[in-house]
């Protein structure tokens, strides 16, 4: 039998089918077996050499290789494929390892889209400016330098067509935008330098560090993180003589709240300054426990810490002072004490672990116990 025949041949190197048409010569039994061995005998071998041929990203044009897919982390957590690291090629390149893949970026970039406000905030720590940030709700110290910026989508929806017409030479990305990486890295060399929140200030380091090698600024960064690391242990001296007792963080979200204890995105309270938990807060990475204002009254916390979810993400909901203003949760010692403490939202929920953040996250915590502090002011750390 004779004529014209549409074969499909074994994927190509972008993963997509390849097919075409055309005129064969009759073929006989032996001939097709023959062919369908061929066929197995050369899927086999594709199969063997993917296994076998390493897992990283070109670095041109952030093509996207089995090594530099979408890992199945999911938007709301973060770099659980192992350390972040950073090498220096010594050719103009870097070779970043980060929770989603291995990316070759070239070395001090100028052009880099960022969607994660905490890098966004060591980068302005460290003197580099982003040249596109998504729309969002930012702190005041990082207003100016959005507004500067092209805005490439929204935290959670890139958008696409603007990044690839700009022709960024970097893009990093957050947990919020973990799923859209794929894409991402077909348009230009993309990183995720979200924080793992199972070990938020390691893995904070660890970003750190490698944003300072791809920037050729590794000796700020370490001068800030060892600025950092006395402030922690500063911090933990101070509320420790402080005495104030055990203390709640709670989130307010549209008249709902949630609880968030050690271990969790907000835990830097416990696990960093240690102070002491109320209660043992059944929640795990990024969320929290809905509670009760029941709960909150039997817990009694001698120190209630707030985060005001609407006020951070710009959506008109009832205030957090608000929400909490009543009889059950005004009976506690944190109340009937004025030791309810309203943190930041904008730097808690949306920008979280920077260079500059950070700090003013553990001033905020040690100010709100203590009247006077050893560690006040709102000042970045030094960089010696």
């Amino acid at each position: 039998m004779s004529g014209e025949h549409t074969e499909r041949l074994l994927p190509d190197s972008t993963g997509d089918p390849v097919s075409f048409t055309r005129t064969s010569a009759p073929v006989g039994r032996f001939a097709r077996w023959r062919m369908m061995l061929m066929a197995f005998l050369g899927l086999t071998a594709l199969v063997t050499l993917s296994a076998c041929g390493g897992a990283t990203s070109n670095g041109s044009g952030g093509a996207t290789t089995p090594g530099d897919t979408p890992s199945s982390t999911s938007s709301g957590s973060s770099n659980t494929g192992g350390p972040v690291t950073a090498t220096d090629n010594g050719d103009g390149t870097i070779t970043v390892q980060h929770s989603q893949g291995t990316t070759e970026v070239p070395a001090n970039p100028e052009k880099v889209f960022v969607f994660d406000l905490g890098v966004m905030d060591t980068m302005n720590a460290i003197g580099v400016q982003p040249a596109g940030v998504p729309e969002a709700q930012y702190s005041e110290s990082l207003q100016g330098i959005a507004e500067g910026a092209e805005k490439i989508g929204a935290m959670k929806e890139p958008d696409f067509e603007t990044i690839a017409t700009a022709g960024p030479d970097l893009i990093i990305t957050s947990g919020r935008t973990a799923e859209a990486y794929g894409e991402l890295s077909k348009i230009a060399p993309t990183v995720n330098l979200a924080v793992d929140m199972t070990d938020p200030l390691e893995s904070f380091e660890a970003n750190a560090k490698v944003i300072g090698t791809i920037f050729g600024k590794t000796e700020a960064v370490e001068g800030k993180l060892r600025g950092i690391e006395g402030k922690i242990e500063d911090a933990k001296a101070t509320l420790k003589e402080a005495g104030k007792g055990s203390g709640l963080i709670v989130l307010t979200s549209a008249g709902e709240v949630t609880a968030y204890g050690a271990g969790s995105r907000f835990g830097l309270i416990h696990d960093l300054l240690g102070v002491p938990t109320a209660a043992d807060v059944k929640a795990e990475g990024a969320h929290g426990e809905s509670i009760s204002f029941e709960y909150i009254a039997e817990t009694n916390p001698d120190l209630l810490f707030v985060i005001d979810r609407d006020a951070a993400t710009g959506e008109g909901g009832q205030a957090a002072d608000a929400v909490l203003d009543n009889d059950l949760v005004n009976g506690t010692n944190a109340a009937r004490n004025g030791d309810i403490i309203q943190l930041d939202p904008t730097n808690w929920y949306v920008v979280g672990y920077g260079l500059n953040s950070l700090p003013q996250m553990i001033n905020q915590v040690v100010n709100g116990v203590v009247t006077e502090s050893t560690t006040g002011g709102t000042d970045a750390t030094s960089d010696s």
